[in-house]
């Protein structure tokens, strides 16, 4: 198991929860990002900052901050 925030592009992998209980916590939440749901981290910024997931049919842009709350088990 580990963070979204630590995964490379390319890599795909299975929400599994969040580390702690804070309002982006639940906004990341409602935008998708749930438990059981399949996740591919799709590019870097060029700065590695922020990174692009999709979530199902979505894809989002998050703060590498924020999707560090996000733990996650990768596919193999």
């Amino acid at each position: 198991m580990t963070y979204l925030s630590k995964l490379s592009p390319g890599q795909k992998g299975v929400i599994v929860g969040f580390t702690d209980d804070n309002p982006m916590a639940r906004r990341l939440f409602e935008l998708g990002i749930q438990p059981g749901r399949s996740v591919v981290h799709v590019r870097n910024a060029p700065l590695n900052d922020p990174i692009e997931v999709q979530v199902g049919a979505n894809c989002l842009t998050l703060r590498r901050e924020d999707a560090s709350i996000v733990t996650v088990e990768v596919d193999n």
